[in-house]
């Protein structure tokens, strides 16, 4: 990794405050071997498959938590470049536009800026992983009955965010020397939510042709 590499992700410059787990308890050991997968030379798709023994929703759970960190990061680093004048419409190039819904104040799918689809987005996605009553920490707490079901909401809704950067912003990521790191990121997301089927193929479908050249 380059010097300017290392100044652009090994710091905690993310966009949101990043979620972390307790050393020494089992999820922080999940974590850690899940973040060991991005080392160089490893097999991200075998990486991506649960080990034996381990719980689905903690191998999930830290997983998210990971990607929820990781998106944020990157996007923290070309948000800059990513305005309402830039960026009026949240989308991934012409043929996809994503509408924000929260069943809060935005109860109906509504049209926005990037920039605001992805704080509304973030602030959601922060909300949910910090909420005990979804993502426990304290051992033996059990997940909720619907505890996958949200967490496709979530990752289906990261994966946005890399749609929208790879289309309309990945010239940044390019410039400041980060595609590798960007791209293999990317490949362990895709290989984890495909292995375990937590993304409609559908959504997947604005990165494709990148994909099948990237991850086949």
């Amino acid at each position: 990794m380059s010097i300017g590499l290392k100044q652009v992700f090994n710091k905690d410059k993310t966009f949101r405050p990043k979620r972390k787990f307790d050393p020494g308890t089992q999820r922080f050991g999940l974590h850690k071997r899940a973040q060991a997968s991005l080392s160089s030379g490893v097999d991200l798709k075998a990486t991506v498959q649960l080990p034996s023994g381990e719980d689905l929703n903690d191998w999930v759970a830290v997983h998210v938590v990971d990607f929820f960190n990781r998106i944020n990061l990157i996007y923290g680093t070309i948000c800059d470049s990513c305005t309402e004048t830039t960026c009026p419409v949240m989308s991934g190039g012409p043929k996809y536009e994503y509408r924000w819904q929260d069943d809060l104040k935005y109860k109906k799918p509504t049209a926005l800026p990037a920039p605001k689809y992805m704080n509304l987005l973030m602030d959601w996605i922060e909300v949910q992983i910090n909420n005990e009553d979804i993502f426990p920490t304290s051992v033996g707490v059990p997940f909720p009955k619907n505890f996958l079901q949200i967490c496709k909401k979530i990752l289906c809704r990261l994966f946005r965010v890399s749609v929208h950067v790879y289309i309309h912003h990945f010239d940044r990521i390019i410039i400041m020397g980060a595609e590798a790191h960007v791209n293999t990121c990317y490949k362990h997301f895709y290989y984890f939510v495909t292995e375990l089927n937590l993304i409609d193929r559908k959504e997947l479908e604005p990165l494709k042709e990148m994909t099948v050249r990237m991850c086949q």
